[in-house]
């Protein structure tokens, strides 16, 4: 059969394909973005009595009552940002929210700006339906915001940008200057911000996580996406959700009935227990831990000869590997996996042209016995 021409605009991810080399050779995979570790107890125990009380059916394509005030709640309590339940919408993952915040936004043919290096998912969502990504880098170590490099990419057919805030797969975290620039350069040209805030609790150094929403400039014009993966340590479990204005919510809520139809019904009880359990303290514990994580994983990188751009936020390290042996990034990211058994994802991945072909991505949200024995065997590099 003949395949449409969307199908050959989504690469396959270079996550997946250093995964399946990992498990072949039986090794530790820091390429992938999976939180293994513990499951709070209060999420668990929120699914199953969900499936116990019968909650086994459709729910609302937007999701819950519970979990969508269960999220605007938070939102207040976290940020001072007061948000209606009827702005929020609960997706299949915040991949899902994006794809349907997306359809509703945007036309094919409508140029959208990513920041470099960006997440792989943005660019292809983006691709597959028709919008044309545009790029503005961002510099390593600093990933300092240029906005003199953002005005040059702006043409007529500009509609919108995507910040990752903290970021994957730099670990930048946007300051309130920054936004206040992005919110103003969005008001200037008319434009639509997503801004994806998955990682919003992973912040070392004192770093502190400045919502989109609470930029006034912003606030009319932003999607916000996050979700449960990574704070909860459920990627699995396909829970995400987006915060717009109402009349966004509604017509996202279309597409979403379309697509996924709805999140699953029990887990949505699980992700609104964790939210109404697990307190500020939590959240702080979640961060100290991955900051210990950050150093002990970029120590053993700098041990084996690399140069690491410590993140200031989310789990994972870009790292210079020009002195590995290899052409290019996929080369020495095999490299790397043959001579350790670690595995990373090839700097390309993550830009649009070869600025990434002497770079690396590690993931160190690992536990902590196994990204110690990756530690050990990445000094082996030396």
């Amino acid at each position: 059969m003949r395949l449409s021409s969307r199908s050959g605009s989504v690469e396959q991810s270079h996550i997946r394909s250093m995964t399946r080399a990992c498990n072949a050779m039986g090794g530790i995979n820091m390429a992938q973005g999976v939180c293994d570790l513990e499951v709070p107890r209060a999420v668990i125990d929120g699914a199953k009595a969900a499936m116990d009380e019968g909650i086994n059916i459709y729910t609302p394509t937007e999701g819950l009552p519970r979990l969508r005030e269960a999220i605007a709640a938070k939102m207040q309590r976290s940020y001072g940002i007061e948000v209606a339940s009827e702005q929020v919408l609960v997706s299949d993952g915040a991949t899902g929210a994006f794809y349907t915040a997306c359809l509703t936004l945007l036309e094919p043919g409508d140029e959208v700006i990513l920041f470099e290096p960006y997440y792989g998912y943005h660019r292809s969502t983006l691709t597959s339906l028709g919008a044309v990504p545009t790029f503005v880098r961002l510099e390593a170590p600093e990933w300092k915001l240029d906005m003199e490099a953002l005005e040059a990419v702006v043409t007529p057919k500009t509609r919108g940008m995507v910040i990752c805030n903290p970021a994957n797969p730099s670990g930048k975290v946007y300051t309130r200057e920054e936004l206040e620039a992005i919110g103003a350069f969005a008001e200037k040209h008319d434009l639509i911000v997503f801004s994806d805030e998955m990682y919003e609790h992973f912040l070392y150094d004192g770093a502190q996580h400045i919502p989109a929403l609470s930029i006034p400039s912003l606030k009319e014009r932003c999607v916000t996406m996050s979700g449960f993966s990574k704070v909860f340590s459920i990627t699995g479990w396909r829970l995400g959700y987006a915060i717009a204005p109402a009349s966004v919510i509604e017509a996202m809520a279309q597409f979403n009935d379309l697509i996924y139809v709805c999140a699953p019904a029990p887990l949505q009880i699980g992700a609104a227990a964790g939210l109404e359990q697990l307190g500020e303290g939590y959240y702080g514990i979640l961060a100290q831990v991955h900051q210990h994580k950050r150093d002990l994983f970029c120590d053993a990188l700098r041990d084996a000869g690399l140069a690491p751009s410590v993140p200031a936020g989310a789990y994972y390290v870009m790292t210079d590997v020009s002195s590995v042996a290899g052409s290019d990034d996929f080369e020495k990211a095999m490299k790397i996996l043959e001579k350790t058994g670690v595995a990373s994802v090839p700097g390309r991945a993550f830009y649009h042209d070869d600025a990434g072909k002497n770079m690396v991505r590690f993931c160190y949200s690992k536990p902590l016995e196994v990204l110690e024995e990756a530690a050990e065997r990445i000094r082996k590099l030396r």
